[in-house]
C-alpha cells in the first residue's frame, strides 16, 4: 500500500458533490484543510457550476486531467457506486473512499475485484472516511475527535471510534492516521491489509483497533501482526461481546460461523499476537492514555 496516498496534501475530488451531503462535506473538508480540487456530477442534468470555488466536472477522467487528483471521495447512492468507481478507475484515481451504505453485495464484489486489478486502494464501502489529523480528512470524521498525535486508528465502527478518540484527545492523546475500514462483509482494505501501512508509518507510535464480534477480520489481523513482527503497542476493543446468541444486530459483516468470529476466538487470537484487548471504552482509554500521554506532553 502506497504511503504517499495518505499524504496530508493529497489532491481530492468528490463524486456526488452536487448532492446535499456532497456540498456540505466538500466545504467542511476544505475548512479542515483537505486539498479538495474538484467534484464530479455524473448526471446529464446536474449543474456544473462551481461549489464554494470547487470546479465541477462531468467525469473523473476530465476532473483528474484538469486537477491531477489522486484520491476520490464517493458520496453517491448505493446503486451508483459501481459506475462511479468504474469512472474513477478509468480516470486514474488511486485512492477511493466510499462512505455509501447499502451497496449491493454483487456490486461490491465487482468493485473490490476491479480495484485490486488496477492496483488502487479502496476504503469502504460504509466508512466514515480517513484523516491525517490536523491536516486533512476525506469523509465525515468529526473535528472534535481529531487531533495530531502518535496513535494510529483502524476501526469498523464509526461511532465507537469517535467516542474513544474524543476521550483520548481530552487526555492529550491524538492520532497520526485514522482509517475507518467499515463494517460491510465485502469491502476494500481490511485490518490485515493496513498492518504494513501502520508498521512503516513513522508518525504512528501505537495502534488502536476497534473491532466487533462476527466475521474473521480480527483473527486475520492477529495473523498479520505476527507475520509482520509488528513492533508497536496495539490496543483493541471488541464491540458486541455481550450480544445474545442468535440475535441479528450490528453491521452486515458481523456474521459468526461456527467457532470463528466469536468474541472468544477473536480475543484468543489477538492475545496470541500480543494485543492489549479491552472489554470497555473506559479501560482502553485509560490504558492507551497511560502508555502514550507522557510522549505527548
Amino acid at each position: 500500500m502506497d504511503n504517499t496516498l495518505f499524504d496530508p496534501t493529497v489532491a481530492v475530488i468528490i463524486q456526488g458533490i452536487t448532492g446535499r451531503a456532497g456540498r456540505t462535506h466538500a466545504q467542511l473538508m476544505q475548512r479542515y484543510g483537505t486539498h479538495v480540487v474538484g467534484g464530479v456530477a455524473a448526471s446529464a442534468t446536474a449543474s456544473r457550476e462551481p461549489i464554494g470555488g470547487i470546479p465541477v466536472f462531468a467525469t473523473c477522467r476530465e476532473a483528474i486531467a484538469e486537477t491531477g487528483a489522486r484520491a476520490s471521495l464517493l458520496m453517491v447512492p448505493p446503486l451508483s457506486v459501481l459506475p462511479a468507481i468504474e469512472d474513477a478507475l478509468a480516470g486514474g484515481v488511486e485512492l477511493l473512499v466510499c462512505v455509501t451504505e447499502g451497496v449491493p453485495v454483487h456490486d461490491a464484489l465487482k468493485v473490490v475485484r476491479m480495484v485490486r486489478e488496477r492496483g488502487a486502494v479502496l476504503i469502504g464501502p460504509s466508512t466514515p472516511g480517513l484523516a491525517v489529523p490536523g491536516h486533512m480528512k476525506i469523509g465525515f470524521l468529526p473535528d472534535a475527535a481529531l487531533a495530531p498525535g502518535p496513535l494510529g486508528v483502524m476501526s469498523k465502527s464509526g461511532t465507537l471510534s469517535y467516542e474513544i478518540c474524543y476521550r483520548l484527545v481530552q487526555r492529550g492523546v491524538g492520532q497520526s492516521l485514522w482509517i475507518g475500514s467499515g463494517g460491510d462483509p465485502v469491502k476494500g482494505a481490511r485490518f490485515a491489509d493496513l498492518v504494513p501501512l501502520f508498521q512503516s508509518h513513522a508518525e504512528t507510535e501505537a495502534l488502536l483497533v476497534i473491532g466487533e464480534i462476527g466475521g474473521t477480520e480480527e483473527e486475520e489481523l492477529a495473523t498479520a501482526l505476527i507475520r509482520a513482527k509488528f513492533s508497536k503497542p496495539v490496543f483493541a476493543l471488541l464491540a458486541g461481546t455481550s450480544a445474545p446468541e442468535g440475535v441479528t444486530m450490528g453491521h452486515a459483516g458481523a456474521l459468526i460461523h461456527g467457532t470463528r468470529g466469536t468474541a472468544a476466538s477473536k480475543v484468543a487470537a489477538l492475545d496470541a499476537a500480543g494485543v492489549r484487548v479491552h472489554a470497555t471504552m473506559r479501560n482502553i482509554v485509560e490504558d492507551a492514555a497511560r502508555v502514550l500521554a507522557p510522549a505527548t506532553a
